[in-house]
């Protein structure tokens, strides 16, 4: 394969065929992100991607799932995308899910069947990072939407037949904003009813805008009793008709899985139960992008 940079990818697709389509990322603006600093946004020419493809025809069989890198593979142009998933469909048959990531720019510039084509074609599920559903939180941090934005474009992937997985950052509000973030996102990922949620507690990452926030006293962290504080009021505030909660990301201090509505009042109880020290938290040495 003829990756470029460094490959980021969802948890859930760790064993997925990693077909990198674009390199960075289409935003790249967000203050708290850096994934793709330095990297310029491009996508990757045809005869790179056709040897690649070949590459997974032969050597990656046992593979059943592709992910489409990197930070933004939706923006790619409805043309040259269709082409991309029609060789995928031709040359590796037995990937029954395509995934990629998304945001609002380029799930806008997409028409509702143009993306039911792509549905069609085999794009499963998207993966769209909401990080707060707070107005000002998503200002500050240079998110590119607003909640209702954010709300619209959800609905309208959904409304295709994509699978929508929304990742929402737990402390990236800060201390003074921690309630409103965490009611506020309830309520936005209420409205889009996405069928998974991945909740990842906040790390800083040195050279970002917020981490030299962070150094200025500008912005504070929260404390691990505070992010879970914030983590059951986000949950909640959240009402799922059928989908996943969870927060077993590596940088998360309690790791919890829900399947909402059912798991949610006692999800509720276990993070109550380590808010009074009956459970231990993970210690900072163990967390990890």
């Amino acid at each position: 394969m003829h990756y470029q940079g460094t490959i980021f990818r969802p948890p859930s697709e760790a064993d997925s065929i990693l077909l990198q389509v674009t390199t960075g990322c289409s935003h790249n603006k967000c203050t708290f992100c850096g994934m793709y600093k330095g990297t310029r946004f491009s996508i990757k020419d045809d005869v790179t991607l056709k040897a690649d493809i070949e590459f997974a025809a032969n050597h990656c069989r046992r593979q059943n799932r592709l992910f489409l890198c990197d930070g933004d593979a939706l923006i790619i142009p409805q043309e040259r995308l269709v082409g991309i998933l029609h060789s995928i469909r031709k040359k590796l048959p037995w990937v029954n899910r395509v995934g990629a990531y998304a945001n609002t720019k380029s799930i806008d510039r997409k028409s509702p069947d143009q993306l039911q084509e792509l549905r069609e074609l085999g794009l499963a599920i998207a993966y769209m990072g909401l990080e707060s559903g707070d107005a000002v939180t998503l200002k500050d941090i240079n998110k590119g939407a607003d909640p209702e934005r954010m709300i619209e474009m959800g609905r309208k992937i959904r409304a295709a037949g994509i699978k929508l997985s929304i990742t929402v950052l737990l402390g990236i509000a800060g201390k003074q904003r921690s309630t409103i973030h965490a009611r506020e996102t309830g309520r936005v990922l209420t409205e889009i009813d996405p069928e998974f949620v991945g909740a990842l507690s906040l790390m800083l990452t040195p050279g970002t805008p917020l981490h030299t926030a962070w150094i200025a006293g500008d912005f504070q962290l929260l404390r691990p009793v505070e992010v879970l504080s914030e983590l059951r009021l986000m949950l909640a505030e959240t009402v799922l008709t059928d989908g996943y909660f969870h927060a077993n990301h590596a940088s998360n201090y309690l790791p919890i899985r829900a399947r909402l509505p059912g798991d949610k009042a006692a999800t509720l109880l276990l993070i109550d139960s380590a808010l009074q020290g009956k459970i231990s938290l993970k210690p900072e040495y163990m967390r990890g992008l």
